[in-house]
């Protein structure tokens, strides 16, 4: 298990990251609202430390995290975002429902940040108990909320660099 070898929401590094001047939406599940209220006020708190300010951070949320991906399509095409945080919770049923929400919601996301060519995060916790999830937003395994706002400010910042090198050639 991946979270039970590190946890990144103590991201060394971290402190060289800056979210100063840039526009960050996050797109965030309503189901599972215990959770996900965990996860945004994690990466809310996270860009506010790094010097991200309020007015800069756009916040919407969807019914799922199905809906995930068009959520994070509509804010990168009619805002100008620098990135877009997805932040959710699917938590393992009777059914084989898990199964299609993660993997849509995976796929969606993924293919939203490639299209647009912008980071788009995942913050999404697929988890097989509450008590999983509980440990992931907030608890012993740290906050996913915390680690999809570095992440995004981590490629955002890639971009960046990249845009750079890509004129000067």
């Amino acid at each position: 298990m991946a979270t039970a070898l590190t946890n990144l929401s103590t991201l060394h590094g971290a402190e060289s990251l800056s979210a100063a001047g840039l526009r960050l939406g996050i797109v965030v599940s309503e189901w599972n609202a215990e959770i996900t209220s965990a996860l945004l006020k994690g990466a809310v708190e996270t860009l506010l430390r790094l010097e991200g300010e309020e007015e800069n951070i756009l916040i919407e949320s969807v019914p799922g995290a199905f809906e995930l991906p068009f959520g994070a399509q509509l804010m990168a095409r009619m805002t100008d975002v620098d990135a877009v945080i997805c932040l959710g919770c699917v938590i393992r049923g009777e059914t084989p429902h898990f199964d299609y929400v993660c993997q849509a919601a995976a796929q969606g996301i993924l293919e939203v940040g490639l299209q647009l060519e912008l980071p788009v995060i995942f913050g999404v916790l697929t988890t097989d108990t509450l008590d999983q999830a509980r440990e992931r937003a907030g608890g012993r395994h740290g906050n996913k909320g915390v680690e999809a706002a570095l992440a995004a400010l981590k490629m955002v910042g890639l971009a960046q660099r990249m845009s750079r090198f890509e004129a000067s050639s």
